[in-house]
């Protein structure tokens, strides 16, 4: 902090636009929510009224045991599967360690149309059995994919990534002095998980669990086409089907306190618990060695994931592709065209935001500046629901003052500008995403060293041009793993997208759920087929990141 302090006070005069783009960038970003939390108020309250004798109960039950369920399920994949990989030597682990991270590529839609396609009445499995017994609908039992517990499963496959990634960090930051005299005092293997690893990791497996609870509650695809009602279907029902965007905003409201109570759970987690073992050996230079039947065991349970929650439904996807899909035409081309210029013109427009905030917050390191940089990553933590019904509102708004402006002077009419084109849905990317970008930038600019900064200045540039010719030069790494994840969180974005897409502009991810939803899986698999081969990218770079940071 001392080290910046020479620029807070030198350039004082000339950052001050700065600080107040900045401001205003945060401002705009905060939009949505504060839309929302207005039409809370302010709604007549009849069709809330109507929601709340009728299915607000549904929505908060599902959304609860949804929830209840996704948690348990990734805690037990996540954490087992982090445990062994960081701390346990067995065969596979090496290659374990980063390929449990695949089913983050994997949306939950996708993989629950694929499941769907396989596991329903009319699919091969059931199809096999009926065949080989002679049995007819009715006499046998199988699984109901298409309910709250396949919702529950289909989630927890694409989820569990997130407590894996968090709780292997911290299993291999503990100290290796601390489990080794647990081990001298007669602790077992399992022991030591439990009554040290374990509690050691909590806030970790905290963090982890609240994003994967987020994600749950942010689903549409899947419990949608699984017919469950949530707040996020509800949302879109309401929206669409009474065309009231203050009931609307009011589920919209009671989503985002569940949101808020997550946060709330997460930062009480971190704030009540912090160990510190720096300086210390790693746990990870000795891992205990699992032979015969224990080393069978841990390799069979991290393959279950990798196996279920990404190799079957990629092979499921290509064959359908290859051998059953209609073959992709110019249709699939415009679509694919439509998806990769949004997620570009969204990925550019997100990451030079987060560059001039988080230079803002290098030059001055003051409480207005943070607040506002934290205030324009609020976003991701919220729905996109949320955020598509706080964008369209103001967007609406501003369209239909332009246009009686426009009429009223010079008799003309003219249409949507903002409302009815791509500038909603890139301003939607823009507060979704900003967190994502802002993270990479902010990390990377972390490793420059002030003395870069008072160079530039002593040559006589400004803040901008320093920025410009000295940091973006140093960033291109951070700035392109922070767009290219971004890129392909745009392109596998769903209720947003659904939401404010102009009239006659479809989307890989768009496309996919319309002719799912028209029971044509076999026609969805090309574009979902696409949207997780470039998934894969980001995900690849983060296993090869962890790996090259940790060294294991």
């Amino acid at each position: 902090m001392a080290d910046l302090a020479p620029l807070s006070v030198v350039s004082k005069s000339k950052w001050n636009w700065l600080k107040i783009a900045a401001m205003m960038i945060a401002a705009i970003l905060a939009l949505p929510i504060l839309v929302v939390l207005v039409n809370v108020v302010i709604g007549d309250g009849e069709v809330w009224l109507h929601l709340y004798q009728t299915v607000l109960a549904e929505y908060i039950s599902n959304s609860l045991l949804l929830m209840l369920g996704v948690g348990v399920g990734v805690l037990l994949i996540g954490v087992p599967c982090a445990w062994l990989t960081s701390m346990c030597h067995f065969p596979g682990r090496n290659f374990f360690s980063w390929a449990l991270l695949l089913p983050m590529a994997m949306p939950a839609y996708i993989i629950a149309y694929t499941y769907t396609g396989v596991l329903d009445f009319a699919g091969p499995v059931q199809t096999f059995i009926r065949e080989l017994t002679g049995w007819r609908y009715g006499e046998y039992w199988f699984f109901e994919i298409r309910s709250l517990g396949g919702a529950m499963v289909m989630l927890t496959l694409v989820l569990y990534p997130y407590v894996y990634l968090m709780s292997r960090a911290a299993f291999l930051e503990q100290s290796e002095n601390t489990l080794e005299v647990s081990r001298t005092l007669g602790y077992s293997g399992r022991a030591v998980f439990f009554k040290l690893a374990l509690p050691l990791a909590r806030p970790a497996i905290v963090t982890g669990l609240t994003l994967a609870l987020m994600e749950t509650l942010a689903d549409y695809g899947t419990v949608q086409y699984f017919s469950v009602n949530t707040f996020t279907t509800g949302i879109l029902r309401t929206f669409y089907g009474f065309g009231d965007i203050a009931a609307a905003s009011q589920l919209a409201g009671v989503l985002l306190l569940f949101v808020a109570m997550l946060i709330l759970l997460e930062r009480h987690s971190r704030r009540r618990i912090r160990y510190h073992a720096s300086g210390l050996k790693k746990a990870s230079n000795r891992r205990m060695v699992l032979n015969g039947s224990r080393g069978l065991f841990a390799t069979l349970f991290c393959s279950l994931p990798i196996l279920v929650g990404f190799l079957i439904p990629v092979l499921v996807l290509a064959y359908w592709a290859m051998f059953k899909a209609e073959m992709p035409g110019t249709n699939f081309i415009q679509l694919a065209w439509n998806s990769f210029y949004l997620a570009a013109m969204a990925s550019l427009i997100v990451v030079s935001l987060a560059l001039v905030l988080s230079y803002a917050i290098r030059l001055n390191n003051g409480k207005a500046v943070k607040a506002s940089v934290g205030v324009a990553g609020m976003g991701y933590a919220l729905p996109g629901t949320i955020i598509a019904i706080g964008t369209i509102v103001p967007l609406a708004w501003l369209d239909h003052r332009i246009i009686d402006l426009v009429k009223h002077y010079s008799g003309e009419s003219v249409g949507l500008l903002f409302s009815g084109t791509l500038v909603a849905l890139l301003f939607a990317y823009s507060v979704r995403f900003m967190a994502v970008s802002l993270g990479a930038v902010q990390n990377g600019l972390g490793k420059i060293k002030p003395s870069m900064d008072m160079a530039g200045r002593s040559l006589g540039m400004s803040p901008f041009k320093v920025l410009v010719r000295v940091h973006v030069p140093l960033l291109k790494g951070s700035v392109l793993t922070a767009m290219l994840i971004v890129f392909v969180d745009v392109l596998k974005e769903l209720p947003a997208t659904l939401v404010l897409r102009p009239f006659n502009f479809n989307t890989l991810a768009v496309r996919a759920f319309e002719l799912a939803s028209d029971e044509r899986l076999v026609d969805a698999a090309p574009a979902s087929l696409m949207i997780v081969l470039v998934g894969l990218v980001p995900v690849i770079l983060l296993s090869r990141s962890i790996s090259s940071r940790s060294g294991h």
